[in-house]
C-alpha cells in the first residue's frame, strides 16, 4: 500500500492533473469518480464547499484506493480533522495558513496550500508544505511560474490553478509549471459523466503532450 506521498509523486510523474470537483454530490461520486480516473487522474479533491463532501470523500477513497482523494478549500486545522477521518489523504486550499499545514503534515497527509507571492509560498515550504498550488492563476502567468522557481528550493511542486485549458497548458508546463488543477473546466455539477469523461481525456491528453513536448 503506498502512501499518501508516494501517491502523490507517482501522479506527478504520470499525470500530474489535480480534478477538483466542486460541488460534487454522493451519488454522483461513483460514476463522475469512473470517468477520472479511467482517464488517467489520480489526484482527486472534493471541495469542502460541496454538498456533503466528506461523504463523497470517503466513497472515492473507497472506490479509488490508488488514487489520492482528498479535499479542497480546507480553512483550517478542524477542517483538515474532518478529512483525515473521512479517509481523505490530500489537503488543498486556496491560502496558505500554517496550523493547518502543520496538522495536515502532522496526519502523513499530502498538503497543497494556495500562494500568490514568494512570502507566501517560503512560508508554506518552511511549513512542510508537500508542494504549492499559484492561486488565482488568473493573477498570474508563465513568467511569475518561472521567476518564482528561480528562487524556490529546486524541485518544488507549483500547480496552477485557475483558466487552465488544454491549449494553454504547454505554455505553462515550459515556464517550469509541475502539474495543475483542473476545476469547471472538467466538473461542474449537473454535468453527465459521459461528458466529464470526454473533457478529461481531453485534459490528459493535453497534459501528457504538454510533458513531452
Amino acid at each position: 500500500m503506498m502512501t499518501p506521498q508516494e501517491k502523490f509523486k507517482a501522479a506527478m510523474r504520470e499525470l500530474p492533473l489535480v480534478a477538483i470537483l466542486r460541488g460534487l454530490t454522493p451519488p454522483e461520486a461513483a460514476d463522475v469518480g469512473d470517468a477520472i480516473v479511467e482517464s488517467g487522474f489520480r489526484l482527486l479533491e472534493v471541495p469542502l464547499n460541496s454538498p456533503k463532501p466528506y461523504a463523497s470523500i470517503t466513497l472515492m477513497r473507497t472506490r479509488f484506493p490508488e488514487a489520492l482523494v482528498g479535499a479542497g478549500t480546507v480553512l483550517d486545522v478542524q477542517q483538515v480533522r474532518y478529512v483525515h477521518s473521512a479517509g481523505g489523504e490530500l489537503i488543498v486550499s486556496p491560502n496558505f495558513n500554517a496550523e493547518a499545514v502543520a496538522e495536515a503534515v502532522r496526519l502523513g497527509m499530502v498538503c497543497l496550500p494556495g500562494v500568490m507571492t514568494p512570502t507566501e509560498a517560503f512560508g508554506a515550504l518552511a511549513a512542510g508544505a508537500t508542494g504549492l498550488k499559484l492561486f488565482p492563476a488568473e493573477l498570474a502567468s508563465p513568467a511569475v511560474v518561472k521567476a518564482l522557481l528561480a528562487v524556490l528550493p529546486a524541485g518544488t511542486p507549483l500547480m496552477p490553478v485557475g483558466g487552465i485549458t488544454p491549449t494553454n497548458m504547454a505554455e505553462w508546463r515550459a515556464a517550469g509549471a509541475s502539474g495543475f488543477g483542473i476545476g469547471s473546466a472538467l466538473y461542474k455539477p449537473g454535468k453527465p459523466a459521459s461528458d466529464v469523461r470526454a473533457d478529461a481525456q481531453r485534459f490528459a491528453s493535453a497534459c501528457t503532450g504538454a510533458i513531452h513536448a
